[in-house]
């Protein structure tokens, strides 16, 4: 593997961690609130949250960039009040990615709360466990397996995000050229042949130890959960 290879191979982990690192939070908020709560405007916030998944991800790229962009309605005061930019460098790389990989992560930890027994959440909040107590004492251990399949699956799709980051971030040597945006680059090359099978096959390593490491966190899990049972 040739250093520009390696080094899209790097940018492409950093690029999936930092994105993993901004869904945590809000992916698992809202696959809770969509799975435990009746609101005004629920239907409305599932459709925004899944539409990633059924717009071309080219759209999705050229909303953030709307968005996000130097020139944004956003963007613009990000970078004027805090000199934050976010379009054509590895950080709206990072971004794109979470948008896209959002829906995933939403949707497996929303099927995983809903499978929870809410008789055992109600047992808990009688014994004077208190909503935030309930929820990380009860709540996310017995949704765990569903929300590292959920981690996983977004883990995934952040390392194969192509359309979105690269109308967002473009494709620059070293900033924003991760491995789907390299493969594609070398395709376009008459001599990228080999490049493109190196970094194909290292797509398919790492989306192997990814689904690898999924189903040996699950079992470990269940088997602790059964154990404490």
């Amino acid at each position: 593997m040739t250093p520009d290879e390696f080094a899209a191979l790097t940018l492409s982990l950093k690029v999936a961690a930092a994105s993993l690192a901004l869904l945590a939070i809000p992916g698992v908020f809202l696959g809770w609130l969509l799975a435990r709560r009746d609101f005004p405007g629920k239907t409305a916030l599932d459709v925004l949250v899944h539409l990633p998944l059924v717009l071309p991800p080219v759209v999705t790229g050229w909303l953030l960039l709307r968005c996000f962009g130097r020139r944004g309605w956003l963007g613009a005061w990000l970078h004027d009040t805090l000199g934050i930019s976010l379009a054509f460098n590895w950080k709206g790389a990072a971004l794109a990615a979470a948008v896209m990989a959002l829906p995933l992560l939403v949707r497996a930890v929303r099927l995983a709360i809903a499978l929870v027994d809410r008789g055992l959440e109600e047992a808990a909040a009688t014994c004077g466990a208190n909503p935030w107590r309930v929820f990380i004492t009860v709540t996310i251990p017995l949704a765990a397996p569903g929300l590292i399949a959920g981690f996983v699956l977004a883990f995934a799709r952040s390392l194969g995000e192509f359309g979105a980051t690269i109308t967002f971030a473009g494709n620059i040597p070293d900033q924003t050229r991760t491995l789907p945006v390299a493969i594609f680059a070398y395709t376009q090359l008459p001599d990228g042949d080999a490049a493109v099978s190196r970094l194909a096959i290292a797509s398919v390593v790492l989306a192997v130890l990814a689904l690898v490491a999924s189903e040996w966190l699950t079992r470990r899990w269940q088997r602790r959960l059964g154990s404490a049972s």
